[in-house]
């Protein structure tokens, strides 16, 4: 295989260094979506109420050297902050003047908010046609529950998505990881770009519609094709796989761990391992339809020879034999494991007030282009003056409008 090299010095411009974005947006659908515009090189401006700043500054119920909390750092590196009265008249005139030069806009008001504040797409594509406008929301902006409040918890119920995670027989289980939120922010990212692309053949910009809803469903491929197929309501099944078995967790002699043998030629290489001839014998189990249809006999049958021995042991034997299998690892142990290590998934950087923070890497890898840690997660109105400056507005123009208000 051809060397791969990841550069750590900056030989080249960013993919999306010539963008500007306005990130009007709190919390984590839209501050991930601009996030990974900011890594790729995009100006990103996060526009903030004053004093308050992005709900998510106060948020997560533990404490750092100062205000901001760990989950506004997460999700806010790579930005630069402005404070401004959106509910003012001075405000909006500052506002006015960042959005002549911008690119790009993303709000996550609920519908009709952006309407009354003045900053919704109407009134903004007349500043600048070439803008590409991105609204993120619970549920659209349209269809009979636009108007509802929603956050991650309310996509993942209305999507059937709880429905269906857990275990049998469980309470009603929310997966851990928001999909609803962070799927829509990764659909919004796509959305601005490909529009961003269109603009340079129409030269017009265009507005984005982007929701936790839709994003949600559209993730939930497996159990929607089952559904299509069966014609059966899809439920919880714990670890296990709609599409292959086995493929799941199962107790080793001291812990759980996984391994999935989602084909034939797996699942002959696992009866191999767990030297269970028997198994390749058994009517029950001798297609994946019949291990699907049989599930609970073939666990059944499996985790009494898995309990002879431990985890590690079967998971050497496991992948040995070109059967994918691993430990189930916390994230304590993820995030200092040898293969997060060797792909820079943990990366530090200064901040001004924490010190030293900790931050998740880059999640994809661009040999020419790598990204950078440029800004540490700004502080709230830490850059207020110099983007204003930057806006075209003279120093008298900042401090009158200073002065009526508009950065609070």
């Amino acid at each position: 295989m051809w060397p791969l090299s990841y550069p750590t010095p900056m030989t080249k411009p960013l993919p999306l260094s010539h963008l500007k974005v306005l990130d009007v947006s709190q919390v984590m659908a839209g501050p991930f979506c601009c996030m990974l515009l900011g890594d790729m090189g995009a100006d990103v401006v996060k526009v903030e109420p004053p004093h308050v700043g992005d709900q998510t500054r106060r948020s997560m119920g533990f404490k750092l050297k100062g205000t901001d909390s760990g989950g506004f750092l997460a999700l806010n590196r790579n930005k630069r902050s402005i404070e401004i009265d959106l509910k003012s008249e001075a405000g909006l005139e500052a506002f006015y003047e960042l959005v002549r030069t911008a690119d790009v806009l993303i709000e996550n008001n609920r519908p009709g908010v952006a309407a009354r504040l003045k900053i919704d797409y109407p009134v903004l594509q007349k500043i600048n046609p070439r803008l590409v406008y991105a609204s993120i929301s619970g549920f659209g902006q349209t269809g009979p529950w636009s108007t509802r409040p929603g956050f991650d918890l309310i996509a993942q119920a209305m999507t059937g998505i709880m429905s269906v995670t857990g275990h049998p027989g469980g309470a009603p289980a929310k997966n851990s990881v928001p999909v609803g939120d962070l799927g829509a922010g990764l659909f919004a990212a796509y959305a601005v770009l490909s529009a961003v692309q269109g603009r340079e053949r129409s030269g017009e910009g265009q507005y984005v519609d982007v929701s936790l809803f839709e994003s949600a469903l559209s993730l939930s491929i497996w159990e929607v094709a089952e559904y299509w197929g069966t014609d059966k309501v899809p439920t919880p099944i714990g670890s296990a796989n709609r599409m292959s078995a086995p493929y799941q967790a199962f107790r080793a002699a001291d812990r759980h761990f996984v391994f999935g043998a989602a084909n034939q030629k797996l699942w002959t290489a696992l009866c191999g391992v767990l030297e269970r001839a028997d198994l390749m014998d058994d009517a029950r189990f001798a297609t994946n339809t019949d291990r699907m249809k049989n599930r609970e006999a073939l666990v059944a049958e499996i985790e009494p020879t898995l309990a002879a021995r431990p985890a590690d042991d079967w998971i050497a034997a496991l992948l040995a034999a070109g059967v994918p299998a691993a430990p189930i690892l916390t994230y304590a142990e993820a995030l200092v494991s040898e293969q997060a290590e060797a792909r820079d998934m943990v990366l530090e950087m200064e901040h001004p007030v924490e010190g030293t923070i900790r931050q998740l890497g880059f999640p994809v890898k661009m040999c020419g282009t790598p990204q950078q840690l440029r800004h540490p997660p700004p502080l709230l109105g830490q850059h207020t003056e110099e983007i204003m400056r930057e806006a075209g507005c003279a120093e008298d123009v900042i401090e009158r409008l200073r002065a009526r208000g508009a950065f609070g």
